[in-house]
């Protein structure tokens, strides 16, 4: 179990994601996020899944006089859940629940419009839900969520960044899963955990559910065919095309987030395998094609062309971003589209394998390498200084190869779309 606060919510789901790795690629799996605070979380969640987010909404009923400890909770749809113990502890008068439930209800009921506005619930018919928010303090909000979708789903997972070992327990007979970073007693409260726990504002929720859905497309390449993911912003004014590094796929967290990062500041990205599913469980084996930069270039340049004529995407000004073995083949790529390719990023990448091209490439490029990768950051200064384009070199102090440090893969992210913006 992690120790440290997390700095934001985007970091808690960003992490929370990568424990939940298990259930990525899967067509099943719906997030709902409990507003305000789990949806930042959610929106992370569910980019490092690839799955579809929409809210649940659940309200405390808090104690008159001491709105933060929880009587209960009421759950779209009516379902109620009580705190049967603190209703004897403390002798909480007849009537208490049905006053502060009548208010929470018509507040629930506000925030559906809000939120949600003209569109329709999502489907959770025999789906896999994963409940996600920003933390848990003694679950009642949760286990209302719970208790109002275990009728109609499949499968029922609850996450979330913090929460007291007490309050999973409670859960976990519940539910099929539970998953926490953080499990700690004393627990303290949800906010302890942060370093920033400012209010998620209506608009916050609204401008993160207004992303798009990731869509999952085939596209050919000869006789084999490549799967990726698309997803593409209202008003994008631009297209970033990613390759994944060695022995890694396009759900790959770290690419992952930092795509939801271009994302939300309006560019499209498409994530793309760059082997088929029968070359992946050869490369399991060999270990090979995932060096093969002639192979992935060409799968890349197949991304690239297939975006161009989609109408999603076509006419919008094209980058790459490459990670590890990605970064090679996307060199290459970038060489062989001349001015077609307006940008690369590289992150933690082995632009030496590139070879020759390196000296072929006219797009700007920006080469990110963790302080701590002695060997890489040095194959980085050798390839810099062979290319022939404007190229810069930036160092994230305190990082290894795959940016794991506290703060480090937040770091590329924001190098990324400063990059991406200036040149797409």
């Amino acid at each position: 179990m992690r120790e440290a606060r997390f700095r934001d919510r985007a970091e808690a789901g960003r992490i929370l994601g990568e424990r939940l790795g298990r259930y990525a690629g899967r067509d099943d799996v719906v997030v709902l996020a409990l507003p305000r605070g789990g949806v930042p979380v959610g929106r992370q969640v569910a980019r490092a899944l690839g799955a579809p987010l929409d809210v649940f909404l659940v309200r405390k009923l808090g104690l008159p006089g001491q709105p933060e400890l929880a009587m209960g909770a009421i759950a779209t749809g009516g379902t109620r859940v009580l705190n049967e113990e603190l209703f004897r502890e403390l002798r909480v008068p007849e009537g208490t629940i049905e006053r502060v439930a009548e208010q929470e209800g018509a507040e629930l009921e506000r925030r559906e419009r809000a939120y949600r506005g003209d569109r329709p619930p999502p489907d959770i018919e025999g789906k896999a839900v994963i409940l996600v928010d920003d933390g848990l303090a003694t679950g009642s909000t949760m286990r209302a969520a719970v208790a109002a979708l275990r009728p109609r789903t499949a499968e029922v997972v609850v996450a979330v960044p913090a929460a007291p070992p007490q309050a999973l327990a409670a859960l976990a007979g519940e539910v099929d899963d539970v998953v926490a970073v953080v499990a700690r007693d004393p627990f303290y409260a949800v906010g302890f955990w942060y370093e920033d726990f400012r209010e998620v504002r209506d608009e916050d929720v609204r401008r993160l559910l207004a992303l798009p859905p990731e869509e999952q497309v085939s596209m050919a390449s000869g006789e084999d065919v490549i799967r990726a993911g698309l997803l593409v912003p209202q008003g994008a004014h631009g297209l970033v095309v990613f390759a994944h590094g060695s022995g890694s796929s396009r759900f790959s967290p770290r690419n992952r987030y930092v795509a939801g990062v271009l994302e939300e500041a309006g560019f499209a990205t498409l994530l793309v395998d760059l082997l088929t599913a029968s070359e992946e469980r050869v490369d399991l084996r060999t270990r090979e094609l995932r060096f093969d930069v002639g192979l992935l270039s060409d799968r890349l340049l197949t991304a690239a062309v297939w975006a161009a004529q989609d109408d999603r995407t076509t006419g919008l000004p094209v980058g790459f971003f490459g990670a590890s073995t990605g970064a090679a083949a996307a060199l290459v790529a970038a060489a062989r589209l001349g001015e077609a390719v307006r940008a690369v990023v590289s992150r933690g990448g082995r632009p030496d394998l590139a070879g020759a091209a390196l000296r072929q490439v006219a797009a700007p490029t920006l080469l990110i390498v963790g302080a701590l990768d002695e060997a890489v950051l040095d194959l980085n200064r050798q390839a810099k200084a062979a290319m022939t384009v404007h190229a810069e070199l930036e160092v994230v102090r305190g990082a290894t190869h795959l940016f794991e440090e506290r703060g480090a893969l937040e770091r590329v992210a924001a190098l990324a779309r400063a990059w991406f913006e200036q040149s797409l």
